[in-house]
């Protein structure tokens, strides 16, 4: 039986380009499970191994989170590397949904960047522990010290160093390992020869400092070191390791390890510290809710023995049909064993297991709890939980936030329909952010991501992977409706035909419901005495869903809404469902309008960064854009400006970016929030909706 002790699942995830791919790839050469060390952007063409995509090798970014599994010393780990671009959020969501731990990737000179916060945010959402690696410390304008301040500021964590650099920039040499108080050097052709040597005496009181420091953050959480710190006494090693892990775990510390992968400094230490304070799958607990006891939550064990409960976290399309990752988190599965999908209660037998490296595949007899493996041939979609039969529960999915882009796609000839159906039909398995709809005024396909990249990936991978040229409608923002004030409603529904009839009245109001409400609809059942009969309460409800679903103003969904219902009438003979329902949606449109409803759009957070002399251009752009800009930060000759842009104007602004900025301005962009859009344009959209309207009738 496996030592689960052993065991770390880890993801890498960090803000675009600091380095998380080149960090994957000294590991799995460290660990031995690669023999050539390839580049990102490497002149050799090959690319990165975890890189597997064409697309991924052009862009020079991670698209897909990537699985493979190398083992350290007697340690197995199984290690995911995930995309930093925000628009591919859903990847590093589904990621840290399975996983027991993970480093968080930080550039030693851009230090805590916006996809970082956000990260950060989606490790917290699942309690993930994790070590921060501070990369590129052979860069210019490397300050290792600065980005741990930022990471107690920006982020709220704890941090302490456990390495730290020897010399900076062109000069990085090794690290000091603070824990054994020695100076490591990476020698040889690829820094795999580690040598310990003395800490330089130039850099004695500075390690002696910053190891006070890592003995003060940790002697918080052991009573023993507490009392050797208080009383000047030295902590043997074991019981400094166990104080870092035990901080770590419980999310209130963060170790800090320093390096460069590019230069193949630091990242031997970076795993050490993975084994040391990472925690083993049985160290985590995971919960699941019990089906069959009205959802009751139970804890998962980490024992092989234990009836099997696995989950579904991401789907690809190999070449030999639908690969399934999974995350086994109690019981064992065998090749050959019958599963069953929990969603659906479809049974399954398990033709193929394998574990994952990038995109080759090695074939395994059975997993065990702890493990993260794939099967082949598993028909099911991405959240799905699978067990043996035994048991009824399933595990809680993962936040999938809603698109706020919308492209009309179709193929350019009719012989391309059925790859572009097949393609679509994949892609929204695969990627739960991915929403295909059909116009059914216009007649057209509607594709919903999370920006303008995410859509322009998945029409690139059309073309290539399905040989389907398609041709693309200007992009549209994802607007919403909402209400501003209370409005009453009295509707009466009647209607005679030859035999029964239909009535209906329902009574009540519409109100917005306060601006932090997690719902964006919600239904209240005032109806005393009986005036409608119980079984058509939940057909108003429908009724009132159906019409929420298309807002008066432009045709968009209304969200924000509470819906009250406080009397009615009813038919002893031609009452009904259908007229209940019917009644409940056109009460709906009659309150909408006297609720004075406005349009919101989406807003984003942006965060530029350019060189200071173009601070003045930038910002210029940024309030023609009718963009709000929250701060600015000046730092080595580089300004960050962050600012809250609605979506519709940001079409078209990473080339405007680039002309003014000479190509060397950057920025990055995420969903923040819904808000009201200024009158004059929610008259213009009005009116445009109308005109449409009467065209196409």
């Amino acid at each position: 039986m496996p030592d689960l002790s052993k065991v770390r699942n880890i993801g890498i995830s960090a803000h675009i380009d600091s380095g998380k791919t080149t960090l994957s790839e000294r590991i799995l050469f460290y660990t031995g499970k690669i023999h050539a060390i390839h580049e990102v952007r490497g002149k050799d063409g090959v690319g990165a191994t975890m890189d597997s995509m064409d697309l991924e090798r052009e862009k020079g970014i991670t698209i897909q989170s990537a699985a493979t599994y190398c083992t350290w010393g007697d340690f197995n780990i199984n290690l995911i590397d995930t995309p930093g671009h925000v628009d591919f959020t859903v990847e590093v969501e589904r990621a840290l949904r399975v996983l027991d731990g993970a480093v968080l990737v930080l550039c030693s000179v851009a230090g805590v960047q916006s996809q970082s916060i956000t990260v950060d945010r989606q490790m917290r959402r699942y309690n993930v522990p994790r070590l921060a690696f501070i990369n590129k410390c052979d860069r210019q304008g490397a300050n290792p010290e600065r980005v741990a301040e930022q990471l107690a500021e920006k982020l709220a964590h704890n941090p302490a160093f456990v390495t730290f650099p020897i010399g900076l920039e062109d000069k990085l040499a090794g690290v000091i390992n603070l824990v054994d108080m020695k100076a490591v050097y990476y020698r040889g052709e690829a820094g795999e020869d580690i040598v310990e040597e003395e800490i330089p005496a130039d850099l004695m009181g500075k390690a002696k400092e910053l190891r006070h420091r890592l003995i003060e953050v940790a002697a918080d959480y052991d009573d023993d070191l507490m009392e050797k710190f208080l009383s000047d006494e030295e902590p043997s090693r074991e019981q400094l390791i166990a104080a870092i892990r035990k901080g770590t775990l419980s999310l209130k510390m963060t170790p800090v390890f320093c390096g460069s992968a590019f230069k193949n400094k630091g990242v031997q230490t970076l795993l050490d510290g993975v084994t040391l304070f990472l925690p083993a799958p049985n160290e985590i607990t995971n919960e699941a809710l019990d089906q069959d006891r009205n959802e009751e939550k139970i804890t998962l064990e980490s024992d092989p023995s234990k009836p099997l409960v696995m989950l579904a976290f991401k789907l690809e399309d190999g070449r030999y049909g639908q690969l399934t990752y999974m995350r086994v988190y109690q019981g064992t599965v065998k090749k050959g064993d019958t599963i069953i999908n929990v969603s659906n209660g479809k049974k399954i037998k398990v033709p193929r297991l394998v574990r994952m490296h990038a995109s080759q595949m090695h074939d395994i007899e059975e997993a065990t709890a702890g493990d993260i493996v794939a099967l082949f041939g598993v028909d099911c979609a991405s959240g799905d939980t699978f067990t043996d039969g035994n048991v009824r529960v399933t595990m809680t999915s993962m936040f999938v936030p809603d698109p706020v882009i919308e492209l009309a796609v179709a193929p350019k000839d009719k012989a391309g329909q059925v790859n572009f159906s097949k393609a679509l039909n994949r892609f929204t398995k695969e990627d739960p952010t991915f929403r295909v709809m059909r116009d059914e005024e216009s007649g057209e396909t509607i594709i919903k991501g999370m920006g303008e990249l995410h859509l322009e990936i998945y029409i690139e991978r059309i073309r290539r992977e399905f040989n389907t040229e398609i041709t693309v409608g200007r992009p549209k923002v994802a607007f919403r409706e909402t209400i501003s004030q209370r409005s009453d409603f009295n509707y009466t529904h009647k209607k005679q035909t030859g035999g029964s009839g239909q009535f209906g009245r329902v009574g009540g109001y519409i109100e917005p419901l306060p601006s932090d409400a997690v719902e964006t609809y919600e239904f209240v059942d005032d109806i005393v005495g009986g005036v409608i009969p119980r079984e058509y309460i939940p057909a108003c409800d429908k009724g009132f869903k159906e019409a929420v679903l298309e807002g008066s103003l432009i045709g968009q969904p209304v969200v924000g809404v509470r819906v009250v219902l406080n009397d009615g009438a009813t038919h002893a003979v031609d009452s009904s469902e259908m007229a209940f329902k019917t009644a409940a949606l056109m009460a709906f449109r009659e309150a909408y309008g006297p609720a004075k409803p406005t349009i919101l759009e989406p807003i984003m957070k942006l965060e530029v960064s350019a060189p200071e002399e173009f601070q003045g251009t930038v910002i210029g752009q940024v309030n023609q854009r009718r963009g709000v800009i929250m701060g600015t930060e000046t730092d080595l000759g580089y300004v960050t400006v962050e600012a809250e842009v609605p979506l519709s104007e940001m079409f078209g602004y990473s080339t405007d970016l680039r002309s003014v900025t000479q190509g060397k301005g950057e920025f990055s962009m995420e969903f923040k929030k819904y808000q009201p859009v200024p009158r004059n344009i929610q008259e213009e959209m009005v009116k445009e909706h109308q005109k449409k309207r009467a065209e196409g009738r």
